[in-house]
């Protein structure tokens, strides 16, 4: 099987407003410039796949039933804008669980190698915490970029490239591709 080369997208922060476990539908609000990032990355080849962190399901904030409809009103949106999401990850657990899922722990991301054949070597992640990076690296991704919207201080991370908006990122793309 041939590897492939992936761009994994943190949901929360990423893909849309991290307002504090999301589950409902009518309180989804997509990153400005998500579409667009995607559509560039499939362009070059990626493959997208989300890893996401979901402690509100452990926590009983919300049902595994909530999520999985919101991520398939994600994913349709995604493929009405001509966008194929290829999996997504979860980890239902609470940092109380002791899971190898949860980030900062990789197993979300080996999980997905192991399945997909994954080139992590040309594969990137992005996403919104330290957690995220740290989760890549610990898989073998180093291809890594921070997002942050703090507009006063950047953030100390390991991620390869930190930039505050999803047009950075499309730009940054541009430069290196």
């Amino acid at each position: 099987m041939k590897s492939e080369k992936v761009f994994f997208l943190d949901r929360d922060g990423v893909i849309n407003k991290d307002i504090g476990y999301l589950h409902k539908i009518s309180d989804l609000e997509f990153i400005e410039g998500i579409f667009e990032l995607c559509t560039i990355v499939s362009r070059f080849g990626y493959k997208i796949i989300i890893v996401t962190n979901q402690s509100g399901i452990g926590r009983g904030y919300f049902s595994k039933k909530d999520f999985i409809e919101l991520t398939r009103f994600i994913k349709l949106t995604f493929k009405q804008k001509g966008i194929k999401i290829k999996d997504i990850f979860y980890c239902p657990h609470t940092a109380d669980d002791n899971c190898s899922c949860r980030k900062p722990l990789p197993g979300m991301f080996i999980e997905a190698i192991r399945k997909y054949n994954i080139d992590v070597a040309n594969s990137w992640v992005i996403g919104d915490s330290e957690r995220d990076i740290e989760a890549a690296i610990g898989a073998g991704i180093i291809n890594t970029i921070l997002f942050y919207d703090d507009v006063n201080e950047i953030p100390t991370t390991k991620a390869t490239y930190t930039l505050k908006s999803l047009r950075d990122i499309k730009k940054m793309i541009d430069e290196n591709f």
